[in-house]
Order: C-alpha cells, then structure tokens, then sequence
C-alpha cells in the first residue's frame, strides 16, 4: 500500500512499525516492531488530528498470556478517595510531579479526587533543574508565526504544525496563569518581563527567573497544591505498571501499581482517569542533566501498557554541561547527574572555545554559538575527537560582571564552590544526555490509544520537538498540554465509574523478601554493574553521532547484556511478579535503550538530534515520524512486558 503525504502545510508521512513482522522499504527492526504504511485521508495525517482513531487504524490482536525542605505534608485519604487494604480509588491519578503533573492536577482538582504520585520528593523533577525559562511570544516586535518558524526549523522540519501553532498560540496565556498563581519572574528597567534571547530563538522571548526557571515554577505550583483540599501527595511511590484491561479491541487504563520506597509496601491506585507526567529517561547514559529519578519509567511502562511510542531516536544532548573535569578544585565525588549551563549562557554572548583558546562555531555554522544544540552539540563532539580533548571552554567573562552574576547566580555559585569565577575564567562544558524528543504518541488533548491515559511533559512525544527541541519549549510544551488534557480527561471521568471489585482483576506485585539479605545484595550488586555497562555502551554506540554497524553492535550489547541480567534474576529466585526500585529502573532503561535503538536503525537518514555517517544527509522522502506500535508479550523480555497478564474489562 501506498503512504500519502500533503504537500506543505507541515502534514507529516508516517513512518509505522507495527507488531506483524512486516518489511517495506525498511529493515526489520528486532522484536518490537517492523515498517509498515497505509492508506489514510489526507484530514487523518495531521499528528494532531483525531489521533486516538488514528492510531486505532492499525491493532494488534495481543495475546493474553503471559522544593522545599517543608514539603512533607501527604494529605490522609478520606471519603472522597476511599481506601480498601493497601488499594486507593481516585477520579484522578497523576503520575510524575513536575510542572506537568502538578498544572494538570490543579485543575481536573476542581472536579474531582486527585492523587499525585511522585517517585521522590514533590520536588524532585526535571522542572527543578530546567534553568533557562519559558519561550512564549510576549513582545510587540515577536509573533506567534516567528516562534513557530523557529520550532520547525531547529526540529529540521519534522514537526507537527497544528501542534505547533497552538504551543506558540495558548503560551503567553500560560505564563500569565503562572504569574496570577505567584510564580515570579524577572523584570526589566522599564517594569515589563525580561526575555531572554537562546540558541534558535529569532527574537527575545524566555521568559525567566534568573538561571533557577523551573524551581521557581514547581514552588509556585508546589504552593498552590499544598493549599487544595482535592489533592494528595504520594511522595516516594514508585510507579511499577499501568493497570490496563481489554474492551475488545480497546486497551483501557485503570490506574498505576507502586511501590512505596521507604515502607516497601506495594499500593495499588484505581483511578477513572491517568495522567502520565513523569519526564525523561537521561539515565540511560552514564551522563545526563536529569535528576536520578529519569530512568525511562513512563515510557517504559506505556509501551507495555499498548501505548504508541513515537520517535525516540531523537535523544537531545545539551551542549553545555559543566565539565568537572576542568574545574579547578576537583570534586570529591561524582555527581548523580551533570550540573547544567544554560543555553542563556550562549543566549546572552557567551562564546565557545577549543582548549587552543579557537573559536570554533562559526566554522560548523553561520548563526554561531546561537545555532540550535544539535548543531552545538555536533560541533563540539566534533572538536572533542579531532582534538582529542576531555571538553571545550564557554567564555561569558567579557560581559559585565554584575550582569553575568544577576543573570546566572546559580551556575556562579556552583563554579566558584570549585574555584572557578565565570566573571573572569572561562566556563569547561561538555555535552550530556538532556532531554528526550520521542515518547509516547500523544494527539492535540494529550489523549493516548489507550483509553483513560493521557500525558504530557517529556514523557510525552506531541509534535511539538520534531527532530530537535528548540531551546526552553518543554516548559512550555508540558504547561499547554497538561491544560489541554484537562477538558477531556474530566468528561471521561464523568462518563466512567469506578469498579471497586476492580483492585482483583491483576495479581499483586510481590516484594522479593523471601529472597534473604545475601541473595538480595547480590542481585542489586549485579544490577548496578549492568546499568552501568548499559550506560556504557549507550555513551560508545548511540551516542551524538552514530552509524548502522555501532548502532546494531549496540542492539546486540544490550539483549546480551538484558538476557545475562535476567537469567541470574530468575535462577536466584527472582520471580516475574517481584518488584524493587533498582530492578523495575533497570527493567525501563533496558526497554527505552531497546526502543532508542531500533527507531536508530528505522532512520536511514540524518535529520535534527539523529546523526548518523552511513546516511549523512536529510531526506525529504524520509521526513516521516517513526512510529512503535507494541508487539505480542508473548515472546518479550521482562522489560517489555507487564507483571501481570491483561485481563478483559
């Protein structure tokens, strides 16, 4: 069968991997999936378009077998959400804590019981680290289409325009909701916002609070959802598996098993409506941005749920993490996750040097250190290897030293700590794993395939990032979704009721005591050592620019490495059924790497954050999203299946 294509407009080919096995034009891409198109009205190509009947197109017939120190208050349940044993039933559950979690809940709140389910502290999120800000069209001489030529251009045109005109459309109304909840934000001279110019952005539009965006955020929204009587917080519940049924050929969502870390104590949430929010998945390399917490866990467990995974061959590396390395005053340990230097940095006239004291980046690009980070990240991996050199040198010092220091307080702080002032010395940055363009396929209201379960934020795959994120959009990007999912998630709940003999239908995740203290420290021993081989071999072969054979050596790597995992589990007495936090983290990095490599290798081109030597240049034939449908359980990994056999609704 033919694909077919809208000529201009931004209405995108699909590129469809599904769960028949089924080559055209493509090669085969492991046991996940294979290359398939179809027939489709020209309205049905639009991303944004109706996805939740367009993903229904093609099914699977699946088998049935096998922020502040201070917040520590958890609201106790009561009748609104009522409690059987160790089961709650919510109208709402929200999974993930960050920006697009906690917007979403404040407001399907209005409506409804909530359960906001974080991993760690409320706090600890991908939104508390983001420093740079939030893009939104705010001034007079900027538009709503110069942002959005913007966000295409750095996602080399692989992003969705709909999705795209409404971002850049319902963004200004986002940061002034922010403002009316208390989040505050930097001012001019002149009183107005002060925006902030970053690499890609035409015009000065970030929206910022100094060089700490995010933690201002989440407090505002922290604030506002310690003062909501419809909201509790479970905070260290790590999300295990989305409790899905089948309603003939419709998987539904149900609401979340988790684990709860400190009591060890496996509770089970039924919820008439599942917002997924819980970010990234950088801990698939050995250095990343992102906070300890982005192992992958929502992607992973969607894609076991049924979901539809979009284009996670697009793995943003940001240019500028802090290099520890050339620092002064050495750390004394290794930090869990890079320090990052925001794009702002750059933003604001901050220059990139090799070691030699070159500048290097208009010889890779003509917009300079302004170019967008694939291009950044590129050049600078490019200088690394060429001269065989650990980092590179952004230069900031030149400006004036009481506005470098209003404008990036933070990362002189952190600098200096090691003997380093930004105000005279230049800065060591390398580039680290940063944010994840691909997730879970999701349609113009955050709505999924699977019915009931919305998302929004990184875990998120809209459109909106195409091949490479432009700077400071996923702030914006998890703030607009996460308010576009709240109208139709209330009419689902409405419309659903919750089945309280529905806490039965799976069987309960089991914690391995009976494995005994030596069997357990042997198994989490062995788990530490294959992250980090996993880790390594993600940094080697999928690393910023890749190649079919270190790609496919890489997919060999991490099933050896997966099956010698797994083997050990099981012959010490792991069952299928066991949980604990470091196995069920490894379980979804193993999953996302598998779903990173195999969308690598369907790409035979090189487009935005996917580089690859064998097919150095864009394809406009290849300016297809890489779409991932679910294969049979049947046959699959523990990492790609669900604890639980799926039962009928």
């Amino acid at each position: 069968m033919t694909t077919c294509i809208h000529a201009g407009g931004g209405k995108l080919r699909y590129r469809l991997i599904d769960c028949k096995g089924q080559v055209q034009g493509c090669r085969k891409i492991s046991s996940l999936s294979s290359v398939t198109s179809y027939r489709c009205s020209q309205k049905e190509l639009s991303w944004s378009c109706g996805v939740s009947k367009f993903l229904n197109i093609q099914r699977c017939s699946f088998s049935q077998s096998p922020i502040g120190e201070n917040w520590r208050i958890i609201r106790t349940v009561t009748s609104s959400c009522l409690r059987d044993g160790s089961t709650k039933y919510f109208d709402f559950a929200v999974i993930g804590s960050g920006v697009a979690g906690l917007r979403y809940a404040l407001e399907v709140a209005k409506h409804g019981s909530v359960a906001v389910i974080t991993k760690a502290e409320p706090h600890e999120s991908n939104t508390n680290y983001a420093q740079g800000g939030v893009s939104a069209v705010l001034c007079p001489s900027d538009s709503v289409e110069s942002h959005m030529h913007d966000t295409i251009v750095a996602g080399a045109h692989l992003c969705d325009e709909d999705t795209v005109r409404v971002v850049c459309t319902e963004g200004p109304d986002r940061i002034k909701e922010l403002i009316a909840m208390g989040a505050s934000f930097d001012h001019g001279e002149d009183g107005n916002l002060h925006l902030a110019r970053e690499g890609g952005h035409s015009h000065r539009r970030i929206v910022h609070a100094a060089d700490m965006t995010g933690r201002e955020i989440e407090r505002a929204l922290l604030a506002a959802v310690h003062k909501d009587p419809n909201i509790f917080v479970f905070e260290h519940h790590f999300a295990i598996d989305l409790l899905t049924c089948q309603d003939g050929s419709d998987t539904v969502c149900l609401g979340v098993d988790t684990l709860n870390t400190e009591t060890l104590e496996v509770t089970r949430f039924i919820s008439k409506v599942t917002l997924l929010a819980s970010g990234g998945a950088g801990h698939m390399y050995p250095s990343t941005t992102n906070p300890k917490v982005a192992t992958g866990d929502g992607m992973a467990m969607a894609h076991r749920a049924q979901a539809v995974i979009s284009n996670m061959e697009f793995v943003q590396f940001h240019p500028t993490a802090l290099a520890d390395e050339g620092l002064p005053v050495k750390l004394s340990k290794t930090r869990e996750n890079a320090f990052l230097v925001t794009e702002a940095v750059r933003g604001d006239g901050g220059i990139l040097y090799n070691l030699a004291m070159e500048r290097f980046m208009p010889l890779y690009d003509e917009r300079a250190e302004l170019a967008p980070r694939d291009v950044v990240a590129r050049s600078i991996d490019d200088q690394l290897k060429k001269r065989n050199e650990k980092y590179v040198l952004l230069d900031i010092s030149h400006r004036p030293r009481e506005k470098v220091l209003s404008h990036f307080p933070t990362i002189a702080a952190e600098c200096l700590r090691h003997g380093l002032d930004i105000t005279r010395q230049p800065i060591p940055v390398v580039p680290a794993a940063h944010y994840m363009c691909g997730g879970v396929r999701a349609g113009l209201q955050g709505e999924t395939n699977v019915r009931g379960l919305y998302v929004a934020g990184e875990v998120a795959c809209t459109g909106l990032h195409g091949a490479n994120r432009l700077a400071s959009n996923s702030l914006l990007e998890a703030l607009v979704f996460a308010r576009r999912a709240v109208q139709p998630s209330i009419e689902h709940m409405k419309s659903s009721a919750l089945d309280f003999s529905a806490s039965n239908w799976w069987p309960r995740p089991v914690v391995p005591r009976s494995l005994g203290s030596n069997t357990a420290d042997k198994i989490l021993m062995l788990t530490w050592e294959v992250r980090k081989e996993m880790q390594a071999v993600m940094r080697k072969y999928v690393g910023i620019v890749r190649s079919t054979i270190r790609l496919k050596t890489a997919e060999r790597k991490i099933g050896e490495l997966e099956a010698k995992w797994e083997e050990y589990l099981f012959q010490h007495g792991w069952e299928p059924t066991m949980v604990g936090l470091e196995a069920c983290e490894m379980r979804n990095l193993f999953c996302c790497a598998k779903l990173v490599v195999s969308s690598a290798l369907a790409r035979q081109e090189s487009r935005g954050l996917h580089y690859t030597s064998d097919f150095p240049h864009l394809e406009e034939s290849k300016r297809l999203p890489t779409i991932i449908f679910p294969s049979s359980p049947v046959q699959s990994t523990w990492s790609s299946r669900q604890l639980h056999k799926q039962p009928i609704c």
